[in-house]
């Protein structure tokens, strides 16, 4: 992603698309039993800041948190992420609550208003490997209803383009740095969030309702009860 100052020279200088489309995008054919206990999914839309903050405000999600996957541990750190060399991508690990909301719709979230999954390795003004889609699943249940998914949204020609979305097994999950975290609800009018990722809750708000929540669940809230 962007930072502050290069934010504000982007929007003066370097007009772009202000946010990714949201597409209605029917549910998935196929879909996960609700079980007891939380489940973990981790999934990867280009900045990880627009991605935790859509999360944070669906309701049935316990924890969404932005970190790096698909690396190892030794080069978890932004700085070398933003290489583009070693990986990772940009990702957030989502904690929800399958009797309050399916694996199924988190999906179609993800799908329909989190990003574009016909793009690339880029999202909006970022480009590179780190900004790629992904689903990294912790189950086998997950990848099949990943794979039937884009599947079914392939053959509905739901999207212009073929869905470029990886689905693979999760090695290993490393947080963000903390000023990374919350980072939307943080900094609503830094320019970066305002142009590419509130839209992205209003999104969510207007073709998800009723899985909608108008107050966010924070990273630093879950600290501060623990």
């Amino acid at each position: 992603m962007i930072g502050a100052l290069a934010g504000a020279a982007l929007l003066a200088y370097a007009p772009v698309r202000a946010t990714e489309d949201a597409v209605v995008i029917p549910p998935p054919a196929m879909d996960e039993p609700p079980a007891d206990g939380l489940e973990t999914i981790v999934v990867a839309g280009g900045c990880f800041w627009g991605v935790q903050g859509v999360f944070q405000h669906t309701a049935g999600v316990a924890s969404a948190v932005s970190g790096y996957a698909g690396g190892t541990k030794a080069t978890a750190s932004y700085e070398t992420v933003s290489t583009g060399s070693t990986g990772h991508a940009e990702s957030v690990q989502i904690r929800f609550d399958p009797k309050k909301i399916s694996y199924g719709k988190i999906l179609q979230i993800f799908f329909s208003v989190v990003h574009d999954p016909t793009q690339l390795n880029r999202q909006g003004p970022d480009s590179g490997t780190q900004y790629r889609s992904a689903i990294f699943t912790t189950s086998e249940a997950q990848k099949k209803v990943a794979d039937a998914y884009i599947a079914q949204l392939d053959q509905a020609k739901v999207f212009k383009k073929p869905i470029v979305t990886k689905v693979g097994k999760l090695e290993g999950f490393y947080p963000a740095e903390a000023y990374h975290q919350d980072y939307l609800t943080l900094h609503p009018n830094q320019p970066y969030i305002a142009y590419n990722d509130l839209p992205k809750v209003a999104n969510l708000k207007k073709i998800f309702a009723e899985n909608y929540l108008e107050k966010p669940t924070l990273v630093s809230d879950a600290k501060a009860t623990n």
